[in-house]
């Protein structure tokens, strides 16, 4: 199979496609021809040479990519309510740059016929990571949160997910995605000096919650504006987090709640735009992309058409 892999860590040029055997469905999985693949800055640091904890020491080369969409192709022993030709989209460990894909048949979920592939492939990150923070904040109907890169694949998730429990929504963008926040029910704000003074005249009843997608000076602001710190959760600055009192994003990411956003998207109740779909040859252009920062919706790589 062809796939975007790094055969050593390093900067975007690492990354190239290569010939690789194709893994096969053993007990359990189900293998995916994958037609689009999500891209999001875990993937960059992979690429980089980090791996997290749990991986244990992989082997080179390695494939990112943690989130897709396909169609099933093989189907492993013991695995019900999956069956070959199913379109679904899902989430794996690493792997998703490629042409196929193995995963735990519980990683994938149907794709709604409504959901493009695009959207589909890269849909995963922002649903569930925006969830699973706006849970560990507990944000409530009433509240009002204040999210930092609001107009990223997560953002744009949290922004609405927060609306839909009742929350009134602070979202900071550069001023050319101001119209978009609107669009998605946040009020906007700009980021830069004077920062917290233009937010507090926003929020006359203050900011309950904070979900930091942008770190440094954002972090700080959250921090001066929200009294409890276990209220903020950041996306960024996962080695600082300990030492400051916030939180980092806990839970497991789960198929339901993938299916559940999917289903939002193709009843038109649920907005995921995708920035840019490069080709899987162009995925190094793709992380020089996510690693530039501060743009609108998802990138994604496609991988057959």
């Amino acid at each position: 199979m062809r796939a975007a892999a790094v055969a050593e860590p390093g900067g975007p040029e690492v990354l190239k496609t290569m010939e690789l055997p194709a893994p096969q469905a053993g007990p359990g999985d189900v293998r995916v021809r994958v037609r689009a693949a999500g891209v999001q800055p875990f993937d960059a640091a992979v690429r980089a040479g980090w791996l997290p904890a749990f991986a244990g020491d992989m082997p080179w080369p390695r494939i990112p990519g943690n989130e897709f969409a396909g169609v099933v192709d093989q189907v492993g022993e013991g695995v019900t309510g999956v069956t070959a030709g199913a379109e679904v989209l899902g989430f794996s460990l690493l792997g998703s740059y490629a042409e196929y894909v193995v995963v735990a048949a519980a990683n994938v979920a149907p794709k709604p016929a409504g959901v493009p592939w695009e959207a589909a492939g890269g849909l995963t990150s922002g649903v569930q990571t925006a969830e699973l923070a706006l849970d560990g904040l507990g944000v409530k109907e009433g509240e009002t949160l204040l999210v930092h890169g609001a107009a990223g694949s997560v953002g744009t998730a949290a922004v609405q997910i927060a609306r839909m429990r009742g929350a009134t929504v602070i979202g900071t963008a550069r001023e050319v995605n101001h119209d978009y926040l609107r669009e998605l029910g946040a009020v906007p704000v700009v980021y830069g000096e004077g920062l917290a003074d233009r937010v507090r005249e926003l929020a006359s009843g203050g900011i309950d919650a904070a979900l930091d997608g942008a770190g440094g000076h954002a972090l700080e602001v959250s921090m001066e504006l929200v009294a409890d710190r276990r209220r903020i959760v950041t996306l960024v600055e996962h080695g600082r987090a300990a030492e400051l009192g916030v939180q980092l994003v806990q839970g497991e990411r789960s198929a339901e709640r993938l299916g559940r956003y999917a289903a939002l998207y193709a009843e038109g109740r649920f907005s995921f735009p995708v920035r840019r779909a490069y080709r899987l040859e162009e995925a190094a252009e793709a992380h020089r992309e996510i690693e530039a920062g501060h743009g609108r919706g998802k990138i994604v790589l496609t991988v057959w058409h």
